[in-house]
């Protein structure tokens, strides 16, 4: 039998609901009753004990004996999949811990764009005893952020405005983001300061795939008193350079979701 358009979007909302279960587990929040999943996801009780449900038949979440749950056995088969996936070729590897070396042990980071957001899949920790510490696979906001504007930098501006309003800002953000967009695709670089966190600043470059289309971002991120425009200069180049080397290497090919 053929389903309906509204069969389909709420067979989609019962996926996003299923997945916003494990979303509620981190490293603070290794274990979860379901009364904390209830009061975290929102959702109806009966509609988490039958997620919970499913979830534990696909081993995705898994019942202890003190009646808490905790992420599935299953995961891990995902996350060696998704670890050798993401695996960095060495060359990549060596071109990010010289970018870092050269920006005088700041941070180097890679993003790519997940769907409204965007998503740390390498990174080289730099030597700076004061630096901004960002977590492998940690989603953060496209609309905040040097590397997410120039994410956006390769999208259409439909799309930026899209971003924009599902981060729940009002038609001034949303022109400023454009706005912030149009400069990054211009200049071919970005930067912010304070946009996603008090006194965290950024730099950004693409890193282009096939036909010149936007697959990732290369950043240097650090506290903002480090970041001055003097450095900011100088670390461009060193950015524009390395991202070359990146794209050379094609590995971000499949990296855009």
């Amino acid at each position: 039998m053929q389903k309906t358009v509204g069969e389909g979007a709420e067979g989609v909302r019962s996926v996003q609901r299923a997945l916003d279960l494990p979303a509620l587990f981190d490293e603070s929040r290794r274990s979860r009753t379901v009364r904390e999943l209830i009061d975290g996801s929102g959702l109806a009780k009966s509609t988490v004990v039958r997620l919970v449900a499913t979830l534990e038949q696909r081993g995705l979440l898994w019942s202890r004996g003190d009646g808490r749950l905790a992420p599935g056995a299953g995961l891990p088969r995902w996350a060696a999949l998704a670890q050798d996936a993401w695996r960095l070729p060495p060359e990549a590897v060596e071109c990010l811990r010289e970018v870092s070396e050269r920006s005088g042990g700041e941070s180097s980071r890679i993003y790519v764009r997940q769907g409204l957001g965007r998503v740390c899949v390498a990174q080289h920790e730099g030597t700076q005893p004061l630096r901004h510490v960002v977590r492998i696979g940690e989603e953060m906001p496209l609309a905040a952020g040097a590397s997410g504007h120039v994410l956006l930098s390769g999208c259409p501006e439909e799309f930026v405005r899209t971003v924009a309003e599902a981060a729940g800002q009002d038609e001034g953000f949303v022109k400023v983001l454009v706005r912030r967009v149009r400069a990054a695709r211009a200049q071919g670089w970005a930067v912010s300061d304070g946009e996603r966190e008090d006194g965290v600043a950024g730099v950004a470059v693409p890193v282009l795939g096939r036909e010149g289309r936007v697959v990732g971002a290369l950043t240097l991120g650090g506290p903002s008193g480090r970041f001055t425009p003097e450095r900011i200069e100088a670390f461009v180049p060193v950015l524009t350079e390395a991202a070359g080397q990146l794209a050379a290497l094609r590995f971000l090919e499949g990296g855009e979701v």
